[in-house]
């Protein structure tokens, strides 16, 4: 017989979503077992024995894991629903075979590197805090940040009661009033590089992300993806 494993893990092992993603989705009611929705944690299935269904179809482990990069476009939600009808990035792969879902998020109004995948797995190898992976990103800031502030954004910030994980900003350009800089942080608060620049009196004008580790997005065109090889993979943690 088949061991139990927890609803959340098996969801992951599908490749539908991240264990902390899955959990969400429990919570939110997505997903069924033998045909009754469960909006609960610590529920345990059997595989091969319990059926589980996310948004009427049943899930298996079977499925061939792929990885794309996509150059995420404004105006597109990193999620795999909207509520509101905006268009999601998950459209934007032809390749439909596979039960997609984004690697971490990105704003609406912010655009670049996105991992797209069904390794649950491997996205919470990225996502989890003690991998510390590293995202890099391009930012336009208004105005001409001192030294004195980028060393205080290097060094940590106070952000929402907790000090911000040390930072690399490399200044690359000023265009008029405003400044381009590149910047790479490994942690993943919610619009944290917006509240960063924001805090030191620079908000940010436009915001692309470049990389994942050592992944570049390179000469991506916006709007456009290619299939990730397990080399590329591993560029992500270096």
């Amino acid at each position: 017989m088949s061991a139990t494993v927890r609803l959340q893990k098996y969801l992951a092992q599908c490749g539908i979503a991240s264990r902390r993603k899955a959990e969400e989705m429990i919570a939110e009611g997505l997903i069924s077992v033998d045909g009754k929705v469960v909006t609960e944690m610590g529920v345990s299935i059997t595989p091969g024995m319990n059926q589980v269904s996310f948004a009427g179809k049943h899930l298996e482990t079977k499925e061939k894991l792929v990885y794309y990069l996509l150059n995420k476009p404004k105006g597109y939600v990193t999620t795999l629903s909207d509520p509101q009808g905006r268009p999601i990035v998950t459209s934007l792969i032809k390749e439909r075979g596979a039960r997609l879902f984004p690697v971490g998020r990105l704003d609406l109004d912010t655009e670049g590197a996105l991992i797209l995948t069904n390794d649950g797995q491997l996205a919470q190898r990225i996502q989890h805090p003690s991998n510390e992976t590293n995202k890099t990103y391009e930012a336009l800031i208004k105005g001409l940040p001192s030294k004195e502030k980028i060393t205080l954004l290097e060094n940590g910030i106070k952000l929402e009661d907790k000090i911000t994980s040390p930072a690399t900003i490399t200044v690359l350009a000023s265009k008029s009033q405003n400044c381009l800089v590149k910047i790479t942080i490994h942690e993943g608060r919610k619009r944290q590089i917006k509240k960063m620049f924001g805090l030191i009196g620079h908000p940010v004008l436009n915001l692309k992300r470049i990389a994942y580790g050592k992944l570049v997005l390179g000469n991506l065109p916006i709007g456009c993806y290619r299939q990730l090889k397990p080399a590329d993979l591993k560029k992500i943690f270096l």
